[in-house]
């Protein structure tokens, strides 16, 4: 059985060696975060934060597609308390 056959969920299993291309800027602006050596392990913490928004964008899809769309009022309400803001906080023009 090779590691093909066996379902890891992300951050788990072995890991394996890929070629990755990133723009300089990019590249430069991790290693300046994380020098040299920290540059896998902060790509792989960026691919599962991006992988669990996915799930929860789908998550949210199929809430959707159940319930219809979140009233943006009541979000707006339920925002300024977590926040302690105006109901508009986060709005942009």
């Amino acid at each position: 059985m090779t590691d093909d056959d066996v379902v890891f969920p992300p951050g788990d299993g072995p890991t394996s060696g890929i070629s990755v291309t990133l723009t300089a800027g990019t590249l430069q602006a991790i290693r300046e975060r994380v020098g040299k050596r920290g540059v896998s392990a902060y790509l792989e913490k960026a691919a599962q934060r991006q992988i669990e928004r996915d799930n929860l964008d789908e998550l949210i899809a199929d809430f959707d597609k159940v319930h219809g769309p979140a009233d943006s009022e009541a979000v707006a309400a339920k925002r300024a308390r977590l926040t302690g803001g105006a109901t508009n906080a986060g709005a942009t023009a």
